[in-house]
């Protein structure tokens, strides 16, 4: 029987929080990369750790997971291969039984991005600033845009509002500098975007498909557009 014994850094173990958003279960294979896709397979999230995991193990209830961590005060984690063993500082425990990995949800391959159109940098503070606007103004759709006949020429806006409504609410701000010479607009569902705090790298493609990079850390999301976006020439 395989095992092995480590602390698992707070980090890590927000991150871990983090993909709970996204996934419910999770699936850690050896190594010091994690990853996870929504269920209807749309947010794909894949980072590197300080850990290095010696053994693969599969969680079905994340929360459930978390929720017993945080029974304990600087945990110790044995892994072995059924099973992991969390103990406290008080000599006490639980052990947690893995999930069969054939029943979760996981990714099955690396998402090749095709040729970037747009990139611009999100910085923390202007994403929090979006998601609240967005949340007391009751706005499901979060955008980017630029038109080359726009007043704004040459500047790149984020924006919250609802689609679907021609009244809407609309919340935006600029985000970078376009050079482009085509018109854009992009959308994702509010309720996708859900990064890990920092700043980012953000790249757009053509085919309906975006990247969020992580400035300070291993750590990006593949988040696909909604349908209805369009990039004219």
């Amino acid at each position: 029987m395989t095992s092995t014994s480590m602390k698992i850094s707070k980090r890590t173990l927000d991150i871990l929080k983090n993909y709970a958003s996204i996934n419910s279960n999770l699936l850690v294979k050896p190594g010091n990369t994690i990853s996870t896709i929504s269920p209807v397979k749309n947010i794909l999230s894949e980072v590197e750790v300080a850990e290095t995991f010696e053994v693969e193990f599969g969680i079905w209830d994340l929360n459930k997971f978390l929720g017993t961590i945080s029974l304990f005060n600087d945990p110790e984690f044995e892994f072995d291969d059924k099973s992991v063993t969390i103990s406290g500082s008080n000599n006490s425990s639980v052990v947690y039984r893995y999930c069969e990995p054939k029943l979760l949800t996981v990714p099955t391959k690396k998402v090749q991005m095709p040729k970037v159109a747009v990139s611009f940098e999100l910085t923390q503070k202007a994403f929090s600033e979006l998601l609240k606007a967005a949340a007391v103004l009751q706005l499901p759709d979060i955008g980017v845009r630029y038109n080359i006949d726009d007043s704004k020429e040459g500047k790149i806006e984020m924006f919250a509002t609802d689609k679907s409504d021609p009244s809407s609410n609309f919340y935006s701000f600029p985000v970078g500098d376009h050079n482009g010479e085509e018109s854009f607009k992009m959308f994702f569902k509010t309720e996708d975007l859900k990064l890990f705090p920092g700043d980012y790298e953000v790249e757009l493609c053509k085919q309906i498909v975006s990247k969020f990079s992580h400035k300070e850390m291993d750590l990006s999301y593949w988040i696909a557009l909604q349908a209805d976006s369009t990039f004219k020439d």
